[in-house]
């Protein structure tokens, strides 16, 4: 069906792809601000600007459009959390991959925040996450190792599986740890209280630090602080 402007021309039909991606961000950006269990369908359609059956036209369901935020973030997700191809790590591949990981809680918090919440709600989903963690908690174990094989930390076998372990529950619950603690007069978790997060990671991994790369650790407390 045409669309028509308030003269009464008819208004170009903006491609599949591009309503698409429109959805896409306005659902990530008030899943962020609101969380998703607050945001309906008739939410989404309102801000913007379309009527619940055209965003049913791209996406039948909210379901469906979490399915699509958290594939991007998993897609980001793999991107970093992997050993360097060709060379072994070094103490600056830390600032960077709590910097990647940083960037990527803080664009899609409303996964870590209402995650139990979507995961109960959907099958499918919950199947998919417990792969991608499977997945991961190995990735972070062999970077661990990989530190561990640079002389960067010192740890045994089962310290490095621990500490992967406990890195991804923090992480991975740590913006729904600042939203138990916070109040109104807090205000909203900001990425600032999100970097917290990264801090208590540098914490537990400080005990395994070795000298010669000490001052180098310390420095990335500073920058990250």
């Amino acid at each position: 069906m045409p669309r028509f402007s308030p003269d009464g021309l008819v208004l170009p039909v903006p491609p599949k792809s591009k309503t698409r991606e429109r959805i896409l961000q306005a659902s990530l950006e008030l899943f962020n601000a609101q969380g998703e269990r607050s945001v309906t369908t008739n939410h989404l359609a309102a801000h913007l600007e379309m009527s619940p059956g055209n965003l049913y036209y791209y996406f039948r369901n909210k379901q469906m459009i979490i399915a699509e935020l958290f594939a991007r973030y998993e897609q980001e997700v793999d991107g970093f959390l992997k050993l360097p191809e060709g060379r072994s790590v070094t103490i600056e591949d830390k600032t960077r991959y709590f910097e990647a990981l940083l960037s990527v809680m803080w664009n899609y918090r409303f996964l870590h925040r209402d995650l139990e919440h979507m995961l109960s709600s959907d099958q499918e989903l919950a199947e998919r996450y417990r792969l991608f963690a499977r997945r991961h908690l190995h990735s972070a174990q062999y970077i661990y190792q990989g530190f561990v094989d640079a002389g960067i930390l010192k740890m045994t076998t089962l310290q490095v599986e621990a500490l992967a372990t406990n890195a991804w529950i923090v992480m991975t619950s740590w913006m729904q740890f600042l939203c138990t603690v916070t109040t109104e007069a807090d205000g909203a978790p900001d990425k600032d209280m999100l970097k917290r997060g990264i801090g208590q990671l540098l914490a537990l991994e400080e005990g395994f630090v070795t000298e010669s790369a000490r001052s180098a650790f310390n420095d990335i407390r500073q920058r990250l602080r």
